[in-house]
């Protein structure tokens, strides 16, 4: 099902205080915890509710299904990450490449490992995508970076590095999403070699 890239629209009822902001991050980490134990099919608004300590209306009023929810962690979560990365612009250019490159998936195997629903929303079918102007922001942010190392890079070259980038570190998360503790260690590495070679060929 798709819905609105805006997570305005996946809450019934917008909240205009300070006690409802509170409520709506509480649901939000209670589904985390459940997302991330049960895995996104078998997670029930039920279970959330009681890991909140709420009723169940009290969940509906802020969120209409179990899609809203993940949705809602899923914006959550991309803005988490976005501004994670933005340490990237200030201290990556400072860094060789291969340092450069064990930041960058240092950066997002920790955010995974601290937010463990994330992996299990992977997979989740909720029409989720990141919006234009945020996934546009991460990849100036790279082609700064790189314009930074090699300033004899064109704008054009630098977006098309970062854009190359970034689609092969994202490629790593269902991969990792299905692999086990041993073997994700084993794709991280794969993933940084070829990062590397191709950041250093480009860059050096």
């Amino acid at each position: 099902m798709r819905m609105a890239s805006d997570n305005s629209q996946t809450r019934r009822r917008v909240p205009q205080r300070a006690h409802g902001e509170r409520r709506v991050a509480s649901l939000l980490d209670a589904a985390a915890s459940v997302f991330a134990e049960r895995g996104y099919d078998a997670a029930t608004m039920t279970e959330v509710a009681e890991r909140a300590e709420v009723s169940i209306g009290a969940v509906y009023q802020y969120f209409r299904n179990k899609e809203a929810l993940a949705y809602a962690l899923r914006v959550q979560y991309g803005n988490e990450m976005d501004a994670s990365w933005s340490s990237l612009e200030t201290e990556g250019d400072a860094l060789a490449v291969p340092e450069l490159v064990e930041r960058i998936f240092d950066l997002l195997i920790e955010f995974m490992t601290a937010r463990p629903a994330y992996i299990p929303l992977l997979s989740a079918p909720i029409g989720y995508s990141r919006d234009p102007a945020a996934r546009d922001r991460l990849r100036e942010r790279f082609a700064k970076v790189f314009q930074r190392r090699k300033p004899e890079l064109s704008a054009e070259e630098a977006k098309r590095i970062a854009n190359v980038t970034l689609q092969v570190v994202k490629g790593l998360n269902p991969l990792y999403a299905d692999a086990k503790p041993r073997e994700r260690r084993a794709l991280v590495a794969e993933f940084k070699t070829v990062v590397t070679a191709y950041l250093s060929a480009r860059l050096d």
